[in-house]
């Protein structure tokens, strides 16, 4: 309990609301205008932590040339889009403290989200029925996984694969984008002349700070109220493809960092995950720049005529069988 207050002083939060709550809890007591009489989960995973958008999603996004960015450390992780000539790293530095970016990039509505409890950070198309929408946090959680909702019509969106799980939409998708997680230094080196996220005024002071310090190597995940996998450590960090989020893949495919670091570039199946050393743990020291180097990891299709990039998660395997508990984790034998 210590530790949980801890990570939510960080944020300035002094109560943690644990228990699940009703449909009729949620929509009286939080004023949700979410139809939910429509849902594809069971509503007592749902963990209320605290208010909608008190972790602000940034909605005015402003950037640099990232040639011209000196406060960053080059060992930190970066969300990275290069979308019809326009590149954009998102430093992790800054969605640690926002989780949602609404932006457009070379004339596409993107939305670029990180959740810290499971490292997933992914990048969805920002529209529905071909109108732009912004998403916010709920301030809920399932299975350790970021409840975002649509400012539309407030549906909520499960981060972690864009599924629509309550609302008007349960059961809708929305589009992922392929993106990269890799360090500020890489994103350098390979768009001269990208663009980078600047910081948001409203949490300026906490950029480049980590809230979870250690969390990534504690023995189980913050808040989670699923199954823990017991044939592999809960924290394991994976290489995660999931077929639901790639069109044309049959099967879902995921690889332990361990793994990765000894064998990369690792063919299985029509992919190639591939990992270069030079990237730092958000989620390890009090400073994003101090934590320990996980590496870079980038998965291509190989079955085209070039290696093409295709949506990937850099996340924990208990995160990954909460929603694919029959995944084959390829991992180093014990």
């Amino acid at each position: 309990m210590l530790k949980k207050a801890i990570m939510l002083a960080a944020f300035g939060f002094v109560t943690f609301a644990g228990p699940q709550v009703s449909a009729q809890q949620f929509s009286s007591a939080e004023n949700w205008e979410t139809d939910f009489s429509k849902t594809t989960i069971d509503l007592n995973e749902v963990v209320s932590v605290i208010g909608a958008d008190q972790i602000p999603s940034n909605d005015d996004p402003q950037f640099q040339l990232a040639s011209e960015e000196t406060s960053i450390p080059g060992n930190e992780p970066v969300v990275a889009l290069d979308i019809n000539g326009v590149s954009r790293a998102y430093p992790l530095r800054y969605l640690m403290w926002h989780e949602i970016v609404n932006d457009t990039i070379g004339g596409l509505p993107v939305a670029v989200t990180f959740c810290p409890l499971c490292n997933t950070s992914i990048v969805f198309e920002r529209t529905l029925d071909g109108e732009e929408v912004t998403f916010g946090t709920t301030g809920k959680l399932r299975w350790s996984n970021l409840l975002m909702y649509d400012r539309k019509e407030q549906n909520w969106w499960q981060q972690y694969n864009g599924e629509a799980v309550v609302g008007k939409r349960a059961g809708e998708r929305l589009r992922p984008i392929p993106s990269f997680l890799i360090s500020f230094d890489v994103f350098n080196e390979r768009y001269p002349d990208g663009e980078v996220l600047l910081a948001d005024p409203r949490r300026e002071r906490l950029s480049g700070t980590n809230p979870y310090v250690s969390y990534d190597t504690t023995p189980i995940p913050f808040l989670f109220n699923g199954q823990l996998p017991t044939d592999i450590e809960p924290m394991m960090r994976i290489a995660l493809v999931d077929s639901d989020l790639v069109e044309g893949i049959d099967q879902s495919y995921a690889v332990t960092l361990p793994y990765l670091e000894k064998n990369a570039p690792f063919n299985i199946g029509p992919l190639e995950f591939r990992w270069s050393e030079g990237q730092s743990s958000a989620l390890d020291q009090r400073l994003i720049s101090d934590g320990r180097d996980v590496g870079n990891i980038e998965v291509y299709r190989t079955d085209t005529d070039e290696p093409e990039l295709v949506v990937y998660l850099v996340t924990f395997a208990f995160s990954a069988r909460s929603y694919l508990p029959d995944l084959d984790i390829v991992q180093l034998e014990q």
